[in-house]
């Protein structure tokens, strides 16, 4: 991982901004319609400087585009993105001002994605969650993870659900984030039949409920709103 293009402390700026550079064909997969992934992450700070992160040979940025969540509360946001490695597939990471700070296991073959549903604090309990589906055109599993500590420890999953198909540039679904009820998982059931909701609950079940028909990625975008 490279040095930041600064050599000044990041700690009392804080990222406003982050994009992905330096396009790169080492890693063809092409789930996202291309075969063109990223191989550095562009951060910009409050203060007005850039930092600029570039991965090693063996990873690649495989995403749609970097996610700004604040995880820990403490008014700063944090980078959620997704990695691949060319033999170990992706995995999901955390990125501050000074690194990377965290990062799931990757799937364990290369050509394996993963794709973000989004981060909230699902369950109620103070920490924020980030959902994923894990292989969505294959396994189909939403997978939970709490980020407390700046560290990640999978809490929950449930089955046969999707937010993506092969070639689409972008994730279908996520977070809806309505007064007075939990956060629900927006997603399609596997076979791409049903919209669901899916909660996760103070016991770490997820409770299931189908909300009508597929009917294209609209009718995802459109059970997000309250």
């Amino acid at each position: 991982m490279a040095l930041p293009a600064q050599d000044a402390p990041a700690r009392t700026a804080v990222i406003v901004a982050a994009d992905f550079d330096a396009p790169t064909a080492r890693y063809p997969h092409g789930v996202l319609g291309d075969k063109i992934e990223h191989g550095a992450l562009m951060l910009r700070l409050s203060d007005g400087r850039s930092l600029r992160y570039t991965l090693p040979q063996s990873l690649v940025f495989e995403d749609t585009e970097p996610r700004l969540v604040d995880l820990d509360a403490d008014g700063a946001p944090e980078v959620i993105v997704v990695e691949s490695s060319l033999t170990r597939g992706a995995r999901l990471a955390v990125w501050g001002a000074a690194g990377r700070i965290t990062a799931t296991p990757h799937i364990g073959q290369a050509f394996r994605w993963l794709a973000p549903v989004g981060a909230a604090d699902l369950d109620g309990d103070g920490a924020v969650e980030i959902a994923y589906v894990d292989r969505p055109h294959l396994a189909r599993i939403l997978r939970i993870w709490r980020y407390r500590d700046a560290t990640l420890q999978e809490v929950a999953q449930a089955p046969d659900v999707s937010n993506h198909q092969i070639g689409w540039r972008t994730i279908a679904g996520g977070i809806a984030l309505c007064p007075g009820v939990a956060p629900r998982m927006i997603l399609a059931d596997g076979g791409w039949s049903d919209v669901l909701a899916l909660t996760l609950l103070g016991t770490g079940a997820i409770t299931r409920e189908r909300l009508g028909p597929y009917r294209g990625p609209d009718s995802l975008e459109a059970a997000r709103h309250c």
